[in-house]
């Protein structure tokens, strides 16, 4: 256990540790690093976050075919697509997220597009109590708003269901942090980086509970707010950063 009173220091250390760009090749985020294209660096990211659960290199690979799938041009896909091309996609599948989920997502994303100035615009509206959790939430029921599968919510969190909503709290910290190491990418300058709340998953919590900075015992929305209360007192303008320390040092050190 490291002392409190060192503890932001020893934090800090870990972050400038993982945070760097020989962290994009074992990750996922190097899918949106393949684009340059505002609009394809934040699609391929949502996207590719969806399906960021399990092994790495498994999420990568099928991030890489479902780019593949989408011409690896997913802005003009969403906007241009046939009928002829959407049937393409039933082959895909990555665990529970199969082909008519990714339909799903494709037809959703262009209403989004179309109808509500895209993803940086529905996220950076809603924003209450110091985070992105309302904006998640509300973001939910606009994906969700045109006519869709049922089986195909359960792909999208939603934090006033209690879920920790680990894989859009990555991908909203990917678009929105701004990161002088080269990772993250910071594009989305409507919103502040000070409202991110850190992806809890198995390996971030489990490190946070060793370090003494979260006490609950389930990876669930109030422990999300919890750790964000306790980030916080470390870096207010930036406590998303220590995802790279809590995830680095679970992942790589075993801690």
């Amino acid at each position: 256990m490291v002392k409190s009173n060192n503890l932001k220091e020893f934090l800090n250390l870990k972050v400038n540790q993982y945070n760097n760009p020989d962290f994009i090749k074992d990750d996922p985020i190097q899918i949106p690093h393949l684009f340059n294209k505002k609009e394809d660096i934040e699609i391929s990211g949502f996207l590719t976050s969806t399906i960021a659960w399990g092994n790495r290199k498994s999420i990568i690979n099928s991030s890489k075919k479902m780019m593949g799938l989408l011409k690896n041009k997913p802005y003009d896909y969403i906007m241009n697509h046939n009928e002829r091309d959407l049937k393409k996609l039933t082959q895909y599948v990555h665990r529970t997220f199969n082909g008519y989920d990714l339909i799903q997502f494709i037809s959703s994303l262009k209403n989004i597009y179309q109808n509500h100035g895209g993803l940086e615009k529905i996220f950076s509206e809603n924003i209450k109590d110091n985070s992105l959790h309302y904006s998640i939430h509300n973001f939910k029921k606009v994906f969700f708003e045109i006519e869709h599968l049922p089986r195909t919510q359960k792909h999208v969190s939603d934090p006033y269901k209690g879920s920790a909503a680990k894989r859009i709290n990555m991908f909203l910290r990917w678009m929105v942090r701004k990161d002088k190491k080269g990772v993250d990418f910071g594009i989305w300058k409507s919103l502040d980086q000070k409202y991110l709340s850190c992806p809890l998953d198995v390996h971030s919590g489990n490190v946070a509970r060793n370090l003494g900075i979260l006490k609950r015992k389930q990876n669930d929305h109030k422990a999300v707010l919890e750790l964000d209360e306790n980030l916080r007192r470390f870096d207010a303008n930036d406590p998303s950063k220590y995802d790279f320390a809590l995830f680095g040092i679970g992942v790589f050190e075993k801690y």
